[in-house]
């Protein structure tokens, strides 16, 4: 199939999928076409179909399916909808991929939080969530002395979280009912101390939000 008829394929799927999706099209184990959407697509034709993408599953299933790929299968989390198509004559996938938080954005506040703590995922109850931390291009939540990582980032957290939860820095979101007191430094920053003893910085592009949402 032309490129050009691919290229019109995809502005058509266009119209009716989020604007923030991407579009991708395997045949044959490699990706003939790749649009991508707001958020960057690490797909280039030509590229192979990597074993345990959506493209892999439904090019050996022959039917439709949805799932979040976690990032060990690509190297980046992904919420992904696929589905088998014909090429050309050849039998072939389209992949719609959208970011790994998309289907949680399209509920209410979240509930649970799912962590990856060693080599097990649990589910914890955002409610025994005391802060959220981004560190190390990674985002790690905090509840009950335990540690766990998060596939989700902290900026599309800050939209789906309760509103007890309080963004105080690029870095942390704060559970406000964890906090103990709120004090300043030697040089007048304002800073949290938590009910477990944490204590993080209040950045000034963030003190005025905390003041009026705490009063004080």
């Amino acid at each position: 199939m032309e490129h050009n008829v691919l290229e019109q394929m995809g502005f058509i799927i266009g119209d009716w999928i989020p604007k923030e999706a991407s579009i991708a099209i395997a045949v044959e184990g490699r990706y003939i076409y790749c649009k991508e959407g707001i958020q960057r697509l690490p797909i280039v034709e030509g590229q192979p179909v990597l074993a345990g993408s959506i493209a892999d599953h439904v090019g050996k299933e022959g039917k439709r399916i949805e799932k979040l790929v976690d990032a060990a299968v690509a190297g980046w989390p992904y919420y992904g909808i696929g589905y088998p198509v014909q090429i050309g004559g050849m039998s072939g996938v389209l992949v719609v991929i959208l970011p790994a938080d998309y289907p949680l954005r399209q509920k209410g506040p979240l509930k649970f939080l799912t962590g990856k703590m060693e080599e097990a995922w649990r589910p914890v109850p955002v409610e025994r969530i005391s802060h959220i931390e981004s560190s190390q291009k990674k985002t790690w939540f905090y509840a009950e002395e335990e540690t766990y990582c998060s596939i989700h980032t902290l900026k599309n957290l800050r939209s789906q979280l309760p509103d007890y939860f309080l963004p105080v820095h690029r870095a942390y979101i704060v559970n406000i009912h964890y906090i103990e007191e709120i004090s300043r430094d030697l040089a007048s920053n304002l800073g949290l101390t938590l009910k477990d003893g944490s204590v993080l910085p209040i950045s000034q592009n963030f003190a005025a939000e905390v003041r009026e949402r705490l009063g004080f």
